[in-house]
């Protein structure tokens, strides 16, 4: 039986330089099959606001929602590292005992192994103080979903000098603060190779080149499942939302021919 993967599997992983896997689940089969496949971290997104919920960004997802889906993962996910997202305003709200009580029932109640959250060093008090509670946490840094409305757009960043500086100086700062390893979303993908070179923890790239020490994809981007907008970023492994259109249609035929079911499909 495979080892359950933990936050020592990937300092290890970087340590000899081998690539670190990360795919994206919100439900116990989605997590079941990512887990065989042998992936080492599996993301519950707050993503999930998007691609389960019909939202149009992650904004109204909340703890409670994050405590759902993340139960399901976790049942699924017998080797597989879980880690869970602190939804927004769950954590930066100048409240530490707010930031460890979220990140304490997606642990608790959710059965995550570790949260992940957005920003960079103003969130080095929220970090500790979580971390001081004894749950690992992952940073994530340049394109910050939960900010859209102060980024005004989806677009890469970290493209000029100043940004690019801050971005490193932030990744250093969550180092410092005790984080197990940061996402690194839609950067250049020579910042996000600096980056990856001047930290010691290991950095999970989307969107942000391949001289990051792992990559991750949202799972319904990847199998061609989520139709509203494709990332430049996602290579699309399978086209499923045609694949599952075509077969619901047969269903939907053969119901209305009266041939399904068929005798031997009865008792």
């Amino acid at each position: 039986m495979t080892a359950k993967k933990t936050i020592k599997t990937l300092e290890q992983k970087k340590q000899v330089n081998d690539k670190i896997t990360m795919l994206t689940a919100y439900d116990y089969p989605m997590a079941k099959v990512i887990d065989q496949v042998g992936i080492d971290l599996i993301l519950v997104g707050d993503s999930l606001g998007m691609v389960v919920l019909g939202y149009e960004d992650t904004l109204k997802v909340t703890v409670e929602d994050m405590i759902h889906h993340t139960k399901a993962v976790a049942r699924g996910a017998e080797n597989s590292l879980v880690v869970a997202d602190l939804p927004f305003m769950s954590y930066k709200v100048s409240n530490l005992a707010k930031a460890v009580e979220s990140a304490g029932r997606l642990v608790k109640e959710g059965g995550a192994q570790a949260v992940k959250l957005e920003g960079g060093s103003e969130l080095v008090a929220e970090i500790e103080a979580v971390i001081k509670a004894g749950i690992p946490v992952m940073g994530h840094l340049g394109l910050t979903p939960q900010a859209i409305n102060q980024l005004g757009d989806y677009s890469v960043q970290g493209k000029d000098y100043r940004a690019a500086k801050k971005l490193i100086e932030d990744a250093k700062a969550l180092e410092a603060a005790g984080v197990f390893a940061i996402v690194l979303e839609c950067i250049p993908a020579d910042l996000a190779t600096e980056v990856s070179e001047q930290i010691s923890v290991p950095t999970i790239g989307i969107g942000a080149g391949k001289g990051c020490d792992g990559q991750v994809l949202v799972t319904q981007d990847m199998l061609g499942i989520f139709s509203d907008f494709t990332p430049k970023f996602v290579r699309k492994y399978a086209e499923l939302n045609q694949q599952m259109l075509a077969a619901i249609k047969g269903y939907k035929e053969d119901v209305e021919k009266g041939k399904f079911p068929a005798v031997e499909e009865g008792f």
